[in-house]
């Protein structure tokens, strides 16, 4: 009887391919990953296929007999006597106008394997599951009719299965994954039925697994999730407390509740994000000259099951849509970005929300039933598996710099984390890199003490005139991932010990160092474009002007330090020619050239210079160890390595904090010594004939002024660095607030910049000023009193003796002199 079902199977699954075979060929283009088969064809194998549906089978022979493989539907030669195929589906699909699942009535294929491999001692079956998705793979032809029938989680009837063949068959992903050894399945003393049953168990988590890697996790209907938020514990606790301490009926809060998880949670649609793809990929071509990724691997071998968290710096609005594209287009599910509820606007935010979006205030730490129903939510899409996004710096950066970052939702996804540890979370961070920025003159009205433009119907409309400029090409880098499990065992061996303690007190510690980490990882990934090259060497030259042939030899010096010595094997570098960055930085509007008899020179005009800083600020950290070795030369001839050394174990840690960089202080001297030698091949430094003495080319020549150049990008935080501990000084210890000496810092740095016509915003902003000052407390370098006011001793003597090498009698009298008088101090010598 069993043989004769299974004759008939074959028969019928023969009968099929003859007649509709020829028909999928021109029918079905299927893209097939990985690229090599995971598993050894010469080893006895069977397909295993999520369910028994006609048109999977027949594509599965299509790609088979394509790729050389062994087909399926032959008979399996390592069950003798039976005239079963090469291929199992784990279940069977029932009913012909609605389609359920039937999960049981193939496990008897199972057994049948099971008992092969019991009856020989050397014999083992591989089963290799096959995931077919129709819709998925990469398809640049897609029409707007065909979303309504790309591959989703409900299980599609027939119609529905033609339909989507007839649509999505050229646009078909075939995924093999790796074997499950029969052999090792096999249970003792238990029987084949219930081994079968456990590798029907493992295969259809593997399947799960893999569906939810593809199109992402099967969501519940929004209400339910809402519904889920309001009956969890944390939510109806807080609704108690709230109604005992404000006096108000349960029913006026649990309605509140309702209404602030209406306003923050997602409402996912994958045929709008299908729709949202095609209309992305249009806008790329019509405003960027390509997207170049980089380092893609790190997505793609993440390991399947686990949990990402992207983690991007945020530069532009358009970072959401990037990366959301990229990485649906490589055949992951969109992730649920956290946006600000700015963008929750009539319309967009509807098309936000349907694209994965969920709003968070800006601040909510006064509103415990908001706090709580927001942490539910992203403790209940944590505990479903969806990958998330959201930008760890909390807003986007006007200046281009990296900011410092804001670790809430980062302490949300850890702690979410402590109470879910079923699957593995990975923290990826991603690198943008744009060459020219949609938002410049937003960003610009902002630096120059405009407000902030808010985001309305309206601001969007106007930002359409954009689709007639262009706006060069765009890097994203994808960084290390990094392993949660992996950085929580090396903040506390025991973590698992004490996850459910309400507050462990490792948890900030870890929460800071996995933020700290983060942004290096971001700034390891990044790319060094044409133009932040052309900002790097024309920004650091007098009134931002160069001759053109020594703007491209300055060019050239910084890529052959780049590539020398790098700052880390993920940096990219532009193999653009140096003279070919002039042209094309020229072609984006960000340089003008002068005509001149001696020359044509290279300027950056007033109007167009802070443009020009915004993308010398992302490449700041990457040339950091060249700049600081170059300084100490600005205003010495000569100068000893060993008061280098000492010098650096001062200022780096306080360059780290600022810039993110990876060194600790021990790598960051051995990388000085192998800068200061890449230096003397260049001809930037000569013998001294001293020992220990490094000596600059002489001041007449190129390479001096080379050197002089290279030590521009970092000056300015030094200078920030010395006006502070130059106002400390000045006004005395236990004079001033941590918060009189930000305000101080800040009204000195801008008098600065006016006065001299320096043209970067950041000179004067009054966080890095709020980061130094932190750091000196951390340091033990100031202490606060009582009063609040800040202490210190001779320590910052030894800052302003040094500072006397480093910067110019000049440049430190200037800030002497401008910084605020302090009443009734006694006046200290500047000099």
């Amino acid at each position: 009887m069993r043989a004769n079902v299974h004759k008939q199977r074959l028969s019928g699954a023969r009968l099929g391919d003859r007649l509709l075979g020829p028909l999928l060929k021109w029918l079905v283009r299927e893209r097939v990953l990985p690229q090599e088969p995971p598993f050894d064809p010469a080893r006895p194998l069977c397909y295993v296929l999520e369910n028994d549906a006609l048109s999977s089978q027949l594509i599965l022979q299509k790609v088979c007999r394509a790729q050389g493989l062994p087909l399926p539907f032959e008979p399996l030669a390592a069950v003798p006597g039976e005239r079963l195929r090469r291929v199992v589906s784990l279940a069977r699909l029932r009913g012909w106008l609605v389609r359920r699942t039937d999960w049981r009535t193939h496990l008897e294929d199972l057994a049948l394997l099971v008992r092969a491999t019991e009856q020989s001692e050397e014999a083992d079956i591989q089963l290799v599951p096959v995931s077919i998705f129709l819709g998925r793979a990469r398809d640049k032809e897609a029409g707007w009719f065909k979303v309504l029938f790309s591959e989703n989680w409900p299980v599609a009837g027939r119609f529905r299965r033609l339909i989507s063949v007839l649509l999505h068959g050229r646009n078909t992903m075939v995924r093999f994954s790796r074997p499950i050894s029969l052999r090792e399945a096999l249970i003792e003393d238990s029987g084949e039925a219930r081994t079968a049953r456990k590798v029907s168990r493992l295969l259809r988590v593997h399947f799960r697994l893999t569906r939810t890697a593809v199109i992402g996790p099967d969501l519940s209907h929004r209400r339910t999730l809402v519904d889920g938020i309001l009956n969890s514990r944390r939510v109806r606790e807080v609704i108690a407390a709230e109604a005992e301490k404000k006096n108000q009926p349960l029913r006026k809060l649990r309605k509140r509740a309702r209404s602030y998880a209406l306003e923050i949670s997602a409402d996912y649609s994958h045929p709008l994000i299908v729709v949202c793809a095609r209309l992305l990929r249009w806008f790329w071509n019509r405003i960027y000259d390509g997207v170049r990724i980089h380092h893609l691997n790190h997505l793609l071998n993440v390991p399947k099951g686990a949990e990402i968290i992207y983690v991007p710096c945020h530069r532009s609005h358009i970072d959401y849509l990037l990366i959301s594209y990229l990485v649906y287009d490589n055949g992951f599910p969109v992730p649920h970005i956290a946006a600000g509820v700015n963008l929750n606007m009539p319309v967009v935010g509807s098309i936000i929300r349907r694209g994965g979006g969920f709003f968070l205030r800006r601040s909510f730490a006064n509103n415990a039933l908001y706090s709580a129903v927001f942490h539910e939510y992203v403790d209940t899409i944590f505990a479903r598996g969806v990958s998330m996004e959201y930008f760890i710096e909390g807003t986007r950066s006007r200046t281009g710099r990296s900011l410092r970052p804001q670790t809430g939702m980062l302490a949300m996804t850890v702690r979410s984390f402590l109470r879910h540890p079923q699957r593995p979370v990975v923290f990826l961070p991603v690198y943008f890199g744009y060459e020219r920025m949609v938002e410049g003159n937003a960003y610009l009205s902002e630096l120059s003490g405009g407000k902030k433009q808010k985001e309305t119907l309206r601001g969007l409309f106007r930002s359409f005139s954009i689709l007639k400029q262009k706006f060069g090409a765009v890097d994203v880098g994808f960084g290390r991932p990094l392993h949660l499990e992996e950085h929580l065992r090396s903040c506390c061996p025991d973590w698992a010990a004490e996850r459910d303690a309400p507050r462990p007190a490792w948890l900030p510690g870890a929460v800071d160092e996995l933020a700290e980490g983060v942004m290096r990882g971001i700034n390891e990934a990044a790319a060094v474009n044409p133009i932040n090259l052309v900002g790097l060497a024309l920004l650091s030259s007098p009134r931002n002007a160069m001759a053109e042939e020594d703007l491209i030899a300055q060019i050239e010096l910084l890529r052959t330090l780049l590539r020398e010595l790098p700052y880390s094997p993920l940096t990219t570098v532009t193999e653009m020619p140096a003279a070919d960055v002039v042209a094309y930085a020229e072609r984006l509007g960000v340089v003008v050239r002068q005509r001149d008899q001696l020359g044509d020179l290279i300027v950056s005009p007033e109007d167009k210079a802070w443009r020009l800083s915004y993308f010398r600020n992302n490449t700041l950290h990457l040339v950091t160890l060249y700049s600081w070795c170059a300084c100490v030369f600005r205003n010495n001839v000569t100068f000893a390595a060993e008061d280098l050394t000492r010098m650096a174990r001062v200022v780096y840690p306080f360059l780290k904090d600022e810039l993110f960089l990876v060194w600790d202080t021990g790598e960051f001297l051995a990388a000085c010594q192998e800068c200061l030698a890449l230096f003397e091949r260049l001809g930037l430094l000569v013998p001294s004939g001293q020992p220990g003495v490094l000596r600059r080319a002489q001041g007449e020549t190129f390479q001096a002024l080379q050197l002089r150049l290279l030590s521009r990008p970092i000056f300015s935080s030094l200078e920030r660095f010395y006006i502070t501990v130059a106002l400390l000084v000045k006004n005395g210890s236990g004079r001033l607030s941590a918060v009189e000496l930000e305000n101080l810092c800040h009204l000195t740095a801008r008098r600065l910049a006016v006065i001299y016509g320096f043209d970067a915003p950041e000179f004067f902003d009054k966080r890095l000023f709020k980061n130094f000052i932190r750091m000196l407390r951390r340091a033990g370098v100031l202490d606060t009193a009582d009063d609040g006011k800040l202490v210190f001793d001779e320590a910052l003597e030894i800052v302003i003796q040094d500072a006397k090498i480093v910067l110019s009698k000049e440049v430190r009298h200037s800030i002497w002199q401008l910084s605020p008088e302090p009443a009734g101090a006694d006046r200290l010598e500047a000099a």
